[in-house]
């Protein structure tokens, strides 16, 4: 499957489409066209990007504020695969209670700057205080490498890292220090994440190095990462960050008030 990057333009108020896990739709704000056209005309005002789109690397951001997207698909996405997105596999690490009535799983690339400045810094802790660390919800993480080498190197690394049940500090580690280096300027495949930093992350986590150095530097556990995409891949997953609470989709690194609204949905239930 070919993932294209899109960037969307939008003036003034930007349509918001949530769309249920039974995949009906509620339209809160319609642009109307003809304003659309005109602001375009003279020139507008382009919104930053809240996701990106998935599939080969180097693309650009797309996806301005789609809140939240269901199995019917919406906007052109592909139908999303909810139910085999919510199977847990012995491979996913869960980040809080085992046992919570509510699981939030999250797809996204360690170098997208969406989900680590948008959301991994704004949103998540907020996440984590309030309902991980409550024991509400249980979090998963899944690599959807898709932005280059960096990527896939990354996301090997912190599958090395759960090789040692580390997963989750050192995912934390990788996205502190990507969103410290693009805020200084850094991009997509600009070297920061070569094999010495990701080392280096590894031995401030206190790993064993004797067998986190090997994994990095032959890239030993990359099958897990491919099979990580390619099954998001075949669930419809297209776009970094996306994230699923308990079969609901969230399309894009959405404000914390959109995760409050459906996970305490999900808890209600």
């Amino acid at each position: 499957m070919e993932h294209k990057h899109s960037e969307e333009q939008a003036v003034g108020q930007e349509e918001v489409v949530v769309v249920s896990q039974s995949g009906g739709t509620r339209s809160d704000r319609f642009l109307p066209i003809s304003i659309l056209v005109a602001a375009i005309v003279i020139g507008g005002s382009i919104l930053f990007s809240s996701l990106y789109k998935g599939g080969a690397a180097g693309g650009q951001a797309a996806g301005a504020g789609a809140a939240a997207q269901g199995q019917q698909g919406a906007a052109g996405q592909p139908a999303v695969n909810a139910a085999a997105v919510m199977q847990l596999g012995p491979r996913d690490a869960i980040l809080g209670n085992p046992n919570a009535k509510v699981t939030l799983v999250e797809y996204g690339d360690y170098q997208c700057p969406f989900c680590g400045i948008e959301f991994f810094a704004k949103t998540e802790p907020q996440i984590i205080q309030n309902y991980v660390n409550t024991g509400k919800v249980r979090y998963v993480f899944r690599d959807f490498a898709f932005l280059g080498a960096e990527s896939t190197a990354a996301a090997n690394a912190a599958q090395c890292a759960e090789d040692q049940n580390k997963l989750w500090p050192y995912h934390d580690a990788l996205y502190t220090a990507k969103v410290a280096n693009d805020k200084n300027g850094g991009g997509e495949n600009d070297g920061f994440f070569s094999t010495a930093e990701l080392l280096k992350v590894g031995q401030q986590l206190g790993l064993d190095m004797s067998k986190f150095t090997p994994c990095v530097q032959n890239q030993s556990d990359l099958n897990i990462v491919n099979q990580e995409k390619s099954a998001a891949t075949a669930a419809g997953i297209n776009s970094t960050p996306t994230f699923f609470v308990n079969g609901t989709q969230i399309l894009g690194a959405q404000p914390y008030s959109q995760f409050q609204s459906v996970i305490d949905a999900a808890l209600k239930a």
